[in-house]
């Protein structure tokens, strides 16, 4: 393969630097009636989309942990020093479980499953896991090429409600839609509506409007979303950037009746 197409393929399983401007209007947590929801997050993975989403929904006000096999490193802790400072502690990855309201898996695709063995079913038990991963292998191809990332952590994992997102945009984009020149789409992949719920409005903080969030239905329609990546990298290559989202365009008249008749 290339060396420019593994670079694509790497920065996009890691993220990017924000190309552009378009900043977010942060909301401050969720609302519920006339309270504010204050969530409690643990991301796993401290990497580039790890760390960008801490930040972000650190800013909204949630309370927010980022989970790392050395979370006592100075050279990590150097590294995450800008969202340290904005209020997000670092802790060992059962430590950010424990914690968590909602635990989001941002570490590599590849590495996913194991970490999440090394948790624990127990602690994971009850818990929304918002799984944003995209595997490749060393080659640059999928590594879930039949059975996604998704399904693969329910399946493992069947007490925990998993909920596939974000695995279409790049990091910029997750935490600032309107930079953007016009609507975008995201999805949703997974079995459980109440975690689908919670997904929206930490969706929603990010500033996703309730209108381009599209349930896809349960978690086997991870895969489509996962398989999104090899068609991701081509148009990055085309375009010459990582900021670009897609759009789900419905037809002027619809029809009634089963999709292609």
């Amino acid at each position: 393969m290339p060396s420019g197409q593994t670079a694509l393929l790497s920065t996009h399983a890691l993220g990017r630097e924000n190309e552009g401007g378009g900043g977010f209007g942060p909301r401050r947590g969720r609302a519920c009636g006339d309270r504010m929801i204050r969530m409690r997050i643990g991301i796993l993975g401290t990497g580039h989309v790890g760390r960008t989403l801490a930040s972000a929904w650190s800013r909204t006000g949630h309370d927010v942990v980022l989970g790392s096999r050395r979370p006592r490193d100075p050279a990590l802790l150097a590294e995450l020093d800008e969202v340290v400072a904005e209020g997000v502690r670092v802790e060992d990855p059962s430590a950010a479980a424990e914690h968590a309201d909602v635990l989001v898996n941002a570490t590599p695709g590849t590495a996913s499953v194991a970490l999440l063995d090394r948790i624990g079913a127990p602690a994971l038990a009850g818990k929304v896991l918002l799984d944003v991963a995209v595997g490749f292998r060393e080659d640059g191809a999928p590594s879930h090429p039949v059975v996604s990332l998704g399904e693969e952590i329910q399946r493992a994992f069947p007490d925990t409600r998993v909920v596939k997102t974000f695995s279409t945009v790049d990091r910029g984009v997750m935490v600032a839609p309107d930079s953007l020149d016009g609507p975008s789409n995201v999805f949703l992949s997974g079995e459980d509506a109440d975690a689908k719920k919670v997904a929206r409005g930490l969706l929603a903080d990010l500033g996703w409007s309730e209108e381009a969030v599209l349930d896809l239905g349960g978690i086997s329609t991870a895969r489509g979303q996962e398989l999104f990546a090899d068609l991701f990298i081509a148009i990055a290559g085309a375009t010459g950037t990582y900021g670009f989202g897609i759009r789900v365009v419905l037809p002027a008249a619809r029809e009634s009746g089963p999709p292609g008749v």
